[in-house]
C-alpha cells in the first residue's frame, strides 16, 4: 500500500476516534445544562409582582409564601392521588434538593380540593422521599384554592382534562423568576438554577 494512502487512512481512523470520543464527551449526564441569554436552564417569567398566599400543609401548619423571603422557593401544583406527572415532578424536585446539598422551602398546592387530604398528602410525600419538611403539601377549599390558581395561571385536575403542570422558582423578593414545564424538568437544571437564585442579592 502506498505511503501516501496509509498516512490518509490514518488520518481518516484518528478524526473517527476523536469524533466517537466528543460523542462520548458530550452525551454525558452530567454535563451542565444548556443554558439561555440569561444564564438560567428554565425559563425566564414576566416580570410579575410577588402573589402572596397562606395555606396550612398537610399537618395543618400555617405556611405564608411572604414568610420565605429572603430565601428561594421551589413552588409547584400536584394533586395526591395522581399516578403519572405529580410523582415524577417530586422525585425530580427532590433529585434537585439531593443535587444542591441543602434543602430549599419546597411548596406543593393543591389542584384538587376534593380529593386531597391530610392524609393522602402525607402519603404522597412520604412515597417520594419528601417528608420530614422537605416539601410542604398545602391544602384547602376550592374557594381558597382558586385565587391562587388564577394568580398563577394553573388550571385546576378536572373530569376528563389535567392540570397545568410547571414548576416556578420564586426569588429572594418573592417574584416569580423561573418557570420549567414539568416534561422538560430535570434535576441538574432545576438545581443550578436554585444556587444561581441563591447567589443574588435580596
Amino acid at each position: 500500500m502506498p505511503a501516501r494512502v496509509r498516512l490518509a487512512l490514518m488520518v481518516f481512523a484518528s478524526l473517527a476516534i476523536l469524533a466517537a470520543a466528543g460523542v462520548v464527551v458530550f452525551a454525558r449526564p452530567d454535563r451542565p445544562p444548556p443554558l439561555g441569554a440569561s444564564g438560567f436552564a428554565g425559563g425566564l417569567r414576566p416580570a410579575i409582582p410577588p402573589r402572596d398566599f397562606t395555606l396550612r400543609d398537610q399537618d395543618g401548619r400555617e405556611v405564608s409564601l411572604r414568610g420565605y423571603r429572603g430565601h428561594v422557593v421551589v413552588l409547584t401544583f400536584m394533586y395526591s392521588t395522581c399516578q403519572d406527572t405529580c410523582p415524577v415532578t417530586a422525585t425530580t424536585i427532590r433529585g434537585a434538593l439531593d443535587d444542591l446539598g441543602h434543602d430549599v422551602p419546597a411548596l406543593a398546592v393543591s389542584v384538587d380540593p376534593a380529593h386531597d387530604t391530610p392524609d393522602s398528602a402525607e402519603a404522597f410525600l412520604v412515597k417520594r422521599g419528601l417528608s420530614a419538611g422537605r416539601m410542604r403539601f398545602l391544602l384547602g377549599t376550592r374557594a381558597q384554592l382558586a385565587p391562587i390558581w388564577r394568580d398563577y395561571g394553573i388550571r385546576p385536575q378536572g373530569n376528563g382534562f389535567e392540570h397545568s403542570a410547571y414548576v416556578l422558582l420564586i426569588d429572594k423578593r418573592g417574584r416569580q423568576r423561573i418557570s420549567f414545564p414539568v416534561e422538560q424538568l430535570v434535576d441538574r437544571d432545576l438545581a443550578h438554577d436554585i444556587r444561581k437564585l441563591e447567589a443574588e442579592r435580596a
